[in-house]
């Protein structure tokens, strides 16, 4: 699947669901004040099953597929060594498109025990959520967060070690802070933020 290609079709789908959900331009303004609007929790639960989804065929079917055949690796510096992005890396980076798409809509990774700082949790709020997914990882934790003048709905969903490759590069990397991750453990979470307009 093409990099790009992901994080355009996230953003489309982003912005379909968040006109769903905020009411949807080709709704005639009388339409649009008797609609039913879909509730943030559900454009999360939607944004996080697509994330999922194409993160698990990546992971799948190109990066173990293309490392076991021996055609190209993943690996942290895949710009400047001709490797595939990391599982990790290619969340990141869509994120990061995504979020220059100007629709609002952010999602990155956080995690408990991070390689680089800036994958760390950034407010008290990711940090409670963190604590809470490790001992309870089968529901995201939810709410609403302000910056500024402005409201988010936030979610942040329990990330998991999905491939041999999370947990090899985890456990391996010098400046990792924990190196026993087993397979299917909780690594962190994914943190969906949707803003309230």
């Amino acid at each position: 699947m093409d990099y790009f290609c992901f994080a355009r079709r996230t953003a489309t789908i982003a912005f379909l669901v968040g006109g769903l959900w905020g009411g949807s331009a080709l709704l005639s303004a009388k339409e649009r004040t008797t609609a039913v609007g879909i509730a943030p929790e559900k454009v999360a639960d939607y944004v996080h099953a697509v994330l999922e989804a194409d993160r698990s065929f990546y992971t799948s079917h190109v990066v173990n597929r293309m490392q076991e055949q021996g055609i190209v690796a993943a690996t942290e510096q895949w710009e400047h060594a001709k490797g595939l992005p990391l599982p990790a890396q290619f969340l990141q980076h869509s994120g990061r498109l995504v979020a220059e798409s100007g629709y609002g809509l952010r999602y990155k990774l956080i995690g408990f025990s991070p390689i680089y700082q800036r994958n760390a949790p950034a407010t008290e709020f990711e940090r409670n959520a963190l604590e809470f997914l490790r001992r309870q990882p089968d529901r995201p934790v939810t709410g609403v967060v302000a910056s500024g003048k402005k409201h988010y709905f936030q979610a942040i969903y329990a990330d998991r070690a999905v491939s041999p490759a999370c947990v090899i590069c985890h456990n391996s990397h010098p400046l990792s802070p924990k190196q026993d991750f087993k397979l299917n453990d909780v690594m962190g979470g994914i943190a969906i933020t949707i803003p309230l307009e």
